[in-house]
Protein backbone atom coordinates (compact mmCIF):
# COMPACT_ATOMS: atom_id res chain seq x y z
CA UNK A 1 0.00 0.00 0.00
CA UNK A 2 1.53 3.61 -1.19
CA UNK A 3 2.63 5.91 1.74
CA UNK A 4 0.25 8.92 1.53
CA UNK A 5 3.19 10.65 2.99
CA UNK A 6 5.89 9.57 0.30
CA UNK A 7 2.90 10.79 -2.33
CA UNK A 8 2.54 14.31 -0.86
CA UNK A 9 6.60 14.21 -1.63
CA UNK A 10 6.22 13.18 -4.96
CA UNK A 11 3.46 15.92 -6.16
CA UNK A 12 5.39 18.69 -4.70
CA UNK A 13 8.39 17.61 -6.61
CA UNK A 14 5.69 17.52 -9.66
CA UNK A 15 4.51 20.96 -8.84
CA UNK A 16 7.82 22.48 -8.75
CA UNK A 17 8.63 20.84 -12.02
CA UNK A 18 5.71 21.84 -13.67
CA UNK A 19 5.90 25.48 -12.32
CA UNK A 20 9.06 25.68 -13.85
CA UNK A 21 8.27 24.18 -17.17
CA UNK A 22 5.72 26.75 -17.54
CA UNK A 23 8.13 29.48 -16.69
CA UNK A 24 6.72 30.60 -13.35
CA UNK A 25 9.92 29.36 -11.23
CA UNK A 26 13.24 31.32 -12.14
CA UNK A 27 16.48 29.32 -12.46
CA UNK A 28 16.69 28.39 -8.54
CA UNK A 29 13.87 30.77 -6.96
CA UNK A 30 10.24 29.06 -6.13
CA UNK A 31 8.95 26.61 -3.81
CA UNK A 32 6.12 24.51 -2.98
CA UNK A 33 4.80 23.29 0.49
CA UNK A 34 1.88 20.74 1.37
CA UNK A 35 0.51 20.46 5.03
CA UNK A 36 1.30 17.17 6.44
CA UNK A 37 -1.89 15.74 7.99
CA UNK A 38 -1.88 15.33 12.11
CA UNK A 39 0.66 17.12 12.70
CA UNK A 40 2.33 20.57 12.64
CA UNK A 41 4.84 19.73 10.08
CA UNK A 42 5.19 20.09 6.07
CA UNK A 43 7.28 18.57 3.46
CA UNK A 44 8.82 21.48 1.64
CA UNK A 45 11.31 21.98 -1.55
CA UNK A 46 14.92 22.84 0.30
CA UNK A 47 18.42 23.64 -1.29
CA UNK A 48 21.38 21.26 -1.28
CA UNK A 49 25.28 21.71 -2.63
CA UNK A 50 23.97 19.75 -5.37
CA UNK A 51 21.20 22.42 -6.45
CA UNK A 52 20.26 22.23 -10.18
CA UNK A 53 17.34 24.87 -10.17
CA UNK A 54 13.66 24.50 -9.17
CA UNK A 55 12.85 22.53 -13.12
CA UNK A 56 14.87 19.52 -11.80
CA UNK A 57 13.49 19.46 -8.35
CA UNK A 58 14.02 15.72 -7.31
CA UNK A 59 12.01 14.29 -3.80
CA UNK A 60 14.82 13.99 -1.75
CA UNK A 61 14.93 17.80 -1.82
CA UNK A 62 11.45 17.94 -0.70
CA UNK A 63 12.34 18.02 3.29
CA UNK A 64 9.88 17.68 6.35
CA UNK A 65 10.21 20.74 8.72
CA UNK A 66 7.86 22.17 11.10
CA UNK A 67 5.86 26.14 10.38
CA UNK A 68 8.85 27.72 11.86
CA UNK A 69 11.41 25.32 9.41
CA UNK A 70 13.23 23.30 11.95
CA UNK A 71 13.08 19.61 13.24
CA UNK A 72 14.88 16.72 13.73
CA UNK A 73 13.62 14.87 10.15
CA UNK A 74 15.67 17.38 7.54
CA UNK A 75 18.35 16.38 6.02
CA UNK A 76 21.66 18.26 7.28
CA UNK A 77 22.37 18.96 3.66
CA UNK A 78 19.16 20.79 2.86
CA UNK A 79 18.92 23.92 3.27
CA UNK A 80 15.46 25.43 3.90
CA UNK A 81 13.99 28.23 1.64
CA UNK A 82 15.17 31.63 3.16
CA UNK A 83 11.11 32.70 2.69
CA UNK A 84 9.99 29.98 4.61
CA UNK A 85 7.97 31.85 6.20
CA UNK A 86 5.64 32.57 3.70
CA UNK A 87 4.71 29.04 4.03
CA UNK A 88 4.66 28.53 7.76
CA UNK A 89 2.96 31.52 9.03
CA UNK A 90 0.27 30.49 6.50
CA UNK A 91 -0.38 27.29 7.94
CA UNK A 92 -0.60 28.48 11.31
CA UNK A 93 -3.00 31.70 10.68
CA UNK A 94 -5.33 29.40 8.03
CA UNK A 95 -5.25 25.40 9.04
CA UNK A 96 -8.07 24.84 5.96
CA UNK A 97 -4.91 25.64 3.83
CA UNK A 98 -2.90 22.44 2.78
CA UNK A 99 -0.60 23.42 0.19
CA UNK A 100 1.13 26.85 -0.25
CA UNK A 101 3.37 27.95 -3.51
CA UNK A 102 5.40 30.96 -3.64
CA UNK A 103 6.57 31.67 -7.44
CA UNK A 104 7.91 34.54 -9.50
CA UNK A 105 5.83 34.25 -12.91
CA UNK A 106 7.06 37.21 -15.13
CA UNK A 107 4.51 38.66 -16.54
CA UNK A 108 2.58 38.68 -13.41
CA UNK A 109 5.62 40.84 -12.03
CA UNK A 110 5.26 43.55 -14.85
CA UNK A 111 1.31 44.15 -14.54
CA UNK A 112 2.01 44.57 -10.63
CA UNK A 113 4.90 46.98 -11.22
CA UNK A 114 2.95 48.58 -14.24
CA UNK A 115 -0.02 48.59 -11.86
CA UNK A 116 -2.33 46.87 -14.40
CA UNK A 117 -5.18 45.72 -12.70
CA UNK A 118 -6.72 42.22 -13.36
CA UNK A 119 -10.15 42.42 -14.82
CA UNK A 120 -12.25 39.44 -16.47
CA UNK A 121 -11.50 40.61 -20.05
CA UNK A 122 -11.94 36.71 -21.09
CA UNK A 123 -14.96 34.14 -20.31
CA UNK A 124 -15.00 30.64 -21.37
CA UNK A 125 -11.50 31.55 -22.29
CA UNK A 126 -10.55 29.81 -18.71
CA UNK A 127 -13.75 30.43 -16.22
CA UNK A 128 -11.63 30.02 -13.13
CA UNK A 129 -9.09 32.60 -14.18
CA UNK A 130 -12.16 34.99 -14.96
CA UNK A 131 -13.12 34.47 -11.60
CA UNK A 132 -10.06 35.23 -9.99
CA UNK A 133 -10.13 38.84 -11.73
CA UNK A 134 -14.04 39.12 -10.98
CA UNK A 135 -13.37 38.65 -7.41
CA UNK A 136 -10.04 40.59 -7.16
CA UNK A 137 -6.87 40.04 -6.27
CA UNK A 138 -5.08 41.51 -3.34
CA UNK A 139 -1.26 43.03 -4.09
CA UNK A 140 0.61 43.26 -1.53
CA UNK A 141 2.77 46.75 -2.37
CA UNK A 142 6.41 45.99 -0.62
CA UNK A 143 9.34 44.01 -2.73
CA UNK A 144 11.56 42.45 0.57
CA UNK A 145 12.51 39.30 0.94
CA UNK A 146 10.24 37.40 3.36
CA UNK A 147 12.61 35.83 5.78
CA UNK A 148 10.58 36.46 9.13
CA UNK A 149 7.29 36.26 10.93
CA UNK A 150 6.87 39.68 11.34
CA UNK A 151 7.89 40.09 7.83
CA UNK A 152 5.03 37.77 6.69
CA UNK A 153 2.33 39.43 8.62
CA UNK A 154 1.41 42.11 6.61
CA UNK A 155 1.32 40.57 3.08
CA UNK A 156 -0.99 37.15 5.18
CA UNK A 157 -3.05 40.07 6.84
CA UNK A 158 -3.71 42.05 3.01
CA UNK A 159 -4.40 37.94 0.96
CA UNK A 160 -7.14 37.84 3.96
CA UNK A 161 -8.93 34.71 3.15
CA UNK A 162 -8.12 35.02 -0.69
CA UNK A 163 -5.98 31.77 -2.60
CA UNK A 164 -3.83 34.28 -4.29
CA UNK A 165 -1.86 37.73 -3.38
CA UNK A 166 0.47 39.62 -5.76
CA UNK A 167 3.57 40.43 -4.13
CA UNK A 168 4.50 43.85 -5.96
CA UNK A 169 8.06 43.60 -7.57
CA UNK A 170 8.72 39.87 -6.07
CA UNK A 171 6.20 37.23 -7.38
CA UNK A 172 3.10 35.58 -6.14
CA UNK A 173 2.13 33.47 -2.99
CA UNK A 174 -0.75 30.98 -3.83
CA UNK A 175 -3.03 28.45 -1.35
CA UNK A 176 -5.00 25.51 -1.85
CA UNK A 177 -6.55 22.28 0.20
CA UNK A 178 -4.18 20.30 -1.93
CA UNK A 179 -1.40 20.26 -3.92
CA UNK A 180 -3.19 19.93 -6.83
CA UNK A 181 -5.54 22.93 -6.57
CA UNK A 182 -2.70 25.02 -5.76
CA UNK A 183 -0.97 24.20 -8.37
CA UNK A 184 -3.63 24.53 -10.73
CA UNK A 185 -4.86 27.91 -9.33
CA UNK A 186 -1.28 29.09 -9.86
CA UNK A 187 -1.10 28.13 -13.41
CA UNK A 188 -4.70 29.75 -14.11
CA UNK A 189 -3.24 33.03 -12.50
CA UNK A 190 -0.50 32.93 -14.88
CA UNK A 191 -2.61 32.48 -17.92
CA UNK A 192 -4.33 35.68 -16.55
CA UNK A 193 -1.71 37.85 -16.23
CA UNK A 194 -0.08 36.71 -19.63
CA UNK A 195 -3.72 37.75 -21.27
CA UNK A 196 -3.59 41.07 -19.21
CA UNK A 197 0.21 41.76 -19.89
CA UNK A 198 -0.62 41.13 -23.94
CA UNK A 199 -3.81 42.72 -24.20
CA UNK A 200 -2.21 46.50 -22.41
CA UNK A 201 1.04 45.78 -24.85
CA UNK A 202 -1.84 46.24 -28.20
CA UNK A 203 -2.38 49.92 -26.81
CA UNK A 204 -5.95 49.01 -26.80
CA UNK A 205 -8.08 49.01 -23.65
CA UNK A 206 -9.98 45.63 -23.47
CA UNK A 207 -13.85 45.83 -22.03
CA UNK A 208 -15.02 43.64 -19.36
CA UNK A 209 -17.43 40.45 -20.39
CA UNK A 210 -20.41 41.27 -19.63
CA UNK A 211 -22.52 40.40 -16.50
CA UNK A 212 -25.00 38.27 -18.11
CA UNK A 213 -22.28 36.22 -19.82
CA UNK A 214 -20.85 35.83 -16.64
CA UNK A 215 -23.61 34.71 -15.04
CA UNK A 216 -23.94 32.18 -18.12
CA UNK A 217 -20.41 30.67 -16.79
CA UNK A 218 -20.97 27.52 -14.94
CA UNK A 219 -18.98 26.03 -12.17
CA UNK A 220 -16.95 22.88 -13.63
CA UNK A 221 -16.08 21.59 -10.77
CA UNK A 222 -13.12 20.11 -9.19
CA UNK A 223 -12.28 17.42 -11.48
CA UNK A 224 -12.29 19.68 -14.52
CA UNK A 225 -10.73 22.32 -12.89
CA UNK A 226 -7.99 20.76 -11.06
CA UNK A 227 -7.86 16.75 -11.20
CA UNK A 228 -8.05 16.77 -15.04
CA UNK A 229 -5.78 20.11 -15.58
CA UNK A 230 -2.96 18.76 -13.07
CA UNK A 231 -2.94 15.51 -14.97
CA UNK A 232 -2.25 17.62 -18.05
CA UNK A 233 0.52 19.08 -16.97
CA UNK A 234 1.81 15.97 -15.21
CA UNK A 235 1.75 14.25 -18.83
CA UNK A 236 3.66 17.50 -20.31
CA UNK A 237 6.41 17.13 -17.77
CA UNK A 238 6.69 13.63 -18.53
CA UNK A 239 6.95 14.37 -22.29
CA UNK A 240 9.54 17.83 -21.70
CA UNK A 241 11.54 15.29 -19.62
CA UNK A 242 11.73 12.40 -22.64
CA UNK A 243 12.53 15.27 -25.02
CA UNK A 244 15.23 16.43 -22.67
CA UNK A 245 16.61 13.00 -22.01
CA UNK A 246 16.70 11.67 -25.47
CA UNK A 247 18.51 15.21 -26.73
CA UNK A 248 21.56 14.44 -24.21
CA UNK A 249 21.87 10.86 -25.50
CA UNK A 250 22.16 12.26 -28.80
Amino acid sequence: MADPTEELREKIMLSCRMLAMEGMVDRITGHVSARIADSEDIWIRCRSPQEDGVRYTTVDAIQRVDFDGKGPHKSEQYQAPNELPIHGEIYKMRPTVGCVIHAHPPEALICGITELKFRPIFGAFNIPAMRMALEGIPVFPRSYLVTRPELAAPMIEIMGEKSLCLMKGHGITVTGKTVEEATVRALNFNILAKATLQAAQTGRSAPDISPEDIEKLPDLGSTFNDSWIWRYYARKLKEEDLRLSDRADT
